[in-house]
């Protein structure tokens, strides 16, 4: 399950899927810098360039082709943090380029997991290579993505929620559908 929600009319959030045709499943999420048009523009070159690379074996290369192109464009001072995942059979796959750490919670053990993301943002150095992480999954495990925009989600007292208070939301939410964990 996903859920969206922009800041502005215009949006910096960015989500997608990819479908393999071996059942390998691709998920992309981002968070370009800004907001607005300009924002805009960064995800619409990242979805492009993510619906072109998506059937790459090794996602940290996606993430390497990406970032070439990006800097490619020259657009001044905008970035595009990014999180991949792909998921076969019982493996996930993570490559990361400045997004929150993906949370995993174990049902064998009910311990949440956190799998880094790092990595500067897309667009950052033209040289720079990305690299991913394997993580085997298995029956009841549920893994979260987001972007900054969830923990640093404000209350009316003005208290930022944190990434501490999203794991325990995330593991007091851990047994409904994936649409009420959200």
């Amino acid at each position: 399950a996903a859920f969206m929600q922009t800041a502005t009319e215009v949006g910096g959030d960015y989500y997608d899927f990819h479908n393999h045709p071996d059942g390998t499943l691709t998920m992309v999420i981002g968070d370009a810098t800004g907001h607005g048009a300009m924002a805009g523009t960064m995800v619409t070159a990242t979805k492009s360039l993510f619906n072109l690379l998506s059937g790459n074996e090794d996602i940290a290369e996606i993430l390497n082709h990406i970032n070439y192109s990006i800097r490619k464009m020259h657009l001044p001072n905008l970035f595009m943090a990014m999180g991949l995942v792909r998921l076969k059979n019982d493996t996930l796959e993570l490559a990361g380029a400045g997004m929150p750490p993906a949370l995993i919670y174990r049902s064998a053990t009910g311990n949440i997991e956190s799998a880094p993301l790092k990595g500067l943002p897309l667009g950052s150095f033209a040289d720079l290579s990305y690299s991913k992480i394997t993580v085997r999954l298995n029956r009841g495990d549920v893994v979260a993505l987001m972007s900054d925009g969830l923990p640093e989600l404000f209350n009316s007292k003005y208290e930022m929620l944190g990434y501490e208070q999203v794991t325990t939301l995330f593991n007091e939410a851990i047994n409904e559908s994936p649409e009420k964990i959200i």
